[in-house]
């Protein structure tokens, strides 16, 4: 007697209904039709790497995070983004490659997290990516928003904002309040203001921005006594908090925002550099023809990973911005310092196709109802199964998507199977459409039927 094992799903992994995963698969074709029109290449690597390539610049909570194993005398480990190895890529094959290089890669991930419901430790990462061999024009990084619209465009939506930053201006303005040490706390507070709101943000600002004055104020007591507190305002007496609230909270269209952020004549060289970036890429995006409703500058965009230097990118549905960022990305420096001394600066988006696809059908924002791969069921009424084998093969060479059912089964049954399949058309052969060389054909959405010629048969389904 075999002992039988209860099947289960690891938790963190996604497995899908067909009609599910035939919708999943539509969606995952239809991103990377427009990776494609827009000239990227694609590019397959390998989900396991050896571990100490993988791990170059891994560390804190990402090597823990790491599916690492040993076979044999190899130390492995399988890829947690598609960003490291494409950097081990461009590495060892840059003799072979055209620069800018314009690559896209579609395909799973592993990270050892905690499973939560819509996150994953297995999931699909659509990633494009655009890297220089030494200098990165800013053009490059106006195209992003461009491929950004088309896709979800040819996704189905239509209310959606891509909201863009410079993360120059951002460590510009720290700078310039001395606050430069702080900075990556400050923009992880910033980018948590639609969690915590604006109160929060500035309640939190002001801890970080009292706790750096408190350590040089003790360095001369003096001085305490002199400015009673109050050495971290300005001339108008505003805070560090309050300047930058002020900075985020600059609002109107894209031109009002720059005009705003032009005003605010913050004398620092990495802040006028990104403002700088910002004007360019704004111009270049309209060039590209993006309707001016689809993006804006969002000056709350601060982007968590501390890899992107200048633009920054993320996309919400403005009806859903409860679902977070739908696709992100941004400008870096050096993609590979890690493996060569070469300047290889570049600019990339991903979607997290997995978690994407649960939100939106968690939220029924779609459904994966009426989905199908079949166009036409063929089913035989009869134990001569010839005809119905050669009328299949007919239909698939008129690039028809067939499936077909031979089993011994009633006619209502065979219904029910094609009905969930969501297949609107039937051919019927039985004995009588064997002796007159016609088919039977029944659409199931009319509930109507027909007995035709093979070629008329084929018009009415090509027709439809």
């Amino acid at each position: 007697m075999i002992n039988k094992v209860k099947p289960k799903t690891l938790p963190g992994f996604m497995e899908l209904l067909p009609n599910e995963q035939i919708l999943f698969n539509k969606m995952k074709q239809t991103i990377q039709g427009v990776y494609e029109k827009y000239g990227f290449l694609p590019l397959d690597t390998p989900i396991i790497e050896d571990a100490q390539v993988l791990l170059a610049k891994a560390g804190g909570e990402t090597e823990k995070q790491i599916y690492r194993f040993e076979k044999g005398e190899n130390d492995l480990a399988l890829r947690f983004d598609l960003t490291v190895p494409l950097a081990k890529y461009v590495t060892e094959y840059y003799d072979k490659l055209s620069f800018p290089f314009k690559r896209y890669q579609i395909g799973k991930v592993y990270r050892g997290e905690k499973p939560q419901r819509g996150r994953y430790r297995e999931f699909y990462q659509c990633d494009i990516d655009i890297i220089g061999d030494g200098k990165l024009s800013v053009i490059n990084e106006a195209e992003l928003p461009a491929v950004i619209y088309d896709t979800f465009k040819n996704l189905g939506f239509d209310d959606f904002t891509i909201c863009i930053n410079n993360r120059k201006i951002l460590n510009g303005l720290f700078e310039s309040l001395s606050l430069e040490d702080k900075s990556q706390e400050i923009l992880r507070i910033i980018d948590k203001i639609d969690k915590i709101g604006a109160s929060e943000v500035k309640k939190e600002i002001a801890e970080i921005a009292t706790e750096g004055k408190n350590k040089t104020d003790n360095s001369n007591s003096d001085k305490n006594k002199t400015d009673n507190g109050e050495s971290d305002k300005n001339t108008k007496g505003e805070s560090k908090a309050d300047v930058i609230m002020k900075f985020i909270s600059i609002d109107g269209d894209n031109q009002t925002k720059i005009k705003a952020l032009e005003e605010l004549n913050i004398s620092n060289e990495k802040f006028e550099e990104g403002l700088e970036e910002l004007k360019q890429l704004i111009q270049f995006v309209k060039m590209f023809g993006v309707p001016e409703e689809y993006y804006k500058i969002d000056l709350t965009i601060a982007r968590g990973l501390d890899y992107y230097t200048g633009t920054v990118y993320e996309t919400f549905l403005n009806k859903y911005r409860n679902l977070g960022s739908i696709c992100s990305g941004g400008r870096y420096d050096n993609l590979a310092e890690y493996y060569t001394d070469r300047q290889m600066p570049g600019v990339g988006i991903s979607i997290g196709l997995s978690r994407l696809f649960f939100q939106l059908m968690d939220n029924n924002i779609i459904s994966a109802d009426n989905q199908k791969i079949a166009d036409v069921l063929v089913v035989s009424m009869t134990d001569d199964y010839a005809m119905c084998a050669d009328v299949a093969r007919k239909l698939r060479e008129e690039n028809i998507n067939v499936a077909i059912n031979m089993e011994d089964q009633k006619i209502g049954k065979k219904f029910k199977y094609a009905d969930n399949l969501n297949v609107k058309f039937v051919i019927i052969i039985g004995e009588d459409e064997i002796n007159n060389n016609v088919v039977t054909v029944k659409d199931m959405l009319a509930g109507e039927q027909q007995t035709l010629s093979l070629e008329s048969a084929i018009k009415l389904i090509k027709n439809d």
